[in-house]
């Protein structure tokens, strides 16, 4: 019971965090458009939804839904019989399939084949530079173990 415990945790945990990530990554834009008003969501989506509070709520729950899918996912990492490979296989393609219905029903990106190829393509350059720093720690942080296991066994055999 512990272990759903848990994973429901990462899954409301990610959710809360997919949903900060969603409110600055809004401001960002405000800020960057620099005309002093707040945009919340895209105009399509507003549009689509029929007024600003509808597309606001539909963001957040597509954002929540974002955040807990990668919060789920990130049990992934905790499945030890499983390769390197298969893990980061496995955790692309949930995380690459939440994120495409979320990105395009929000309108974050166009409409298009287009519009698509470049959200995948930018989508999987940032998981890649992020799976890179994250194996480079990990590989570090090993490297460390093994050197205080292998001083510790060396200096049991002084004695």
């Amino acid at each position: 019971m512990k272990k759903k415990t848990k994973f429901v945790f990462s899954c409301f945990f990610g959710a809360m965090l997919g949903l900060t990530i969603a409110m600055i990554i809004t401001i960002v834009i405000s800020v960057v458009l620099h005309d002093g008003k707040y945009y919340a969501v895209s105009p399509e989506l507003i549009s689509t939804c029929g007024n600003e509070i509808n597309a606001v709520i539909i963001q957040t729950i597509l954002s929540l839904f974002y955040g807990a899918a990668w919060g789920g996912a990130s049990w992934i990492w905790s499945i030890d019989h499983w390769s390197i490979l298969r893990q980061t296989i496995t955790h692309l393609v949930i995380c690459s399939t939440a994120t495409l219905p979320v990105a395009y029903f929000a309108y974050w990106m166009p409409h298009n084949v287009k519009g698509i190829l470049i959200y995948f393509g930018i989508f999987f350059v940032i998981y890649l530079i992020i799976w890179i720093f994250q194996y480079s720690s990990m590989k570090k942080r090993l490297q460390q173990i093994n050197e205080k296991l292998n001083n510790n066994h060396d200096k049991k055999h002084e004695i």
